[in-house]
């Protein structure tokens, strides 16, 4: 069985930083392209950030290029994203997921498992 579960989420004030964390287990991580997605209260989820299998490569959205970086650590099955120069417009739950091919993908519907999210709160 697929777990992913994150870690790091909390409460940061505006212009702070904090990292997320994914560890996963249940499959070949290696295999997988991963994602950070979010979603606001009363939003759909959106896309953050991708990295591929082998952590060559690595996209954004574009409103977060810059302020947000994604990685990954295939000996730990671990994904992370540090994220800095927070604002109250970041406040969402964070959630990360596996997306069994070799590039990556930005729409959820492609991602085949997720974890149950990290609430971020960044206050004023």
């Amino acid at each position: 069985q697929v777990h992913l579960v994150e870690s790091g989420g909390g409460l940061v004030q505006a212009g702070g930083s904090l990292r997320l964390s994914c560890a996963a287990s249940g499959l070949t991580f290696s295999r997988y392209a991963m994602g950070w997605f979010r979603q606001a209260p009363g939003k759909e989820h959106e896309f953050v950030a991708a990295v591929t299998y082998d952590g060559r490569n690595t996209y954004y959205a574009d409103s977060l290029k810059g302020r947000f970086t994604i990685s990954r650590d295939n000996a730990q099955n671990t994904i992370y994203l540090q994220m800095n120069s927070l604002n109250p417009e970041d406040t969402a739950i964070y959630y990360c997921a596996a997306d069994r091919t070799y590039g990556y993908h930005v729409e959820a519907g492609n991602y085949d498992y997720w974890g149950q999210g990290t609430q971020v709160t960044v206050s004023s």
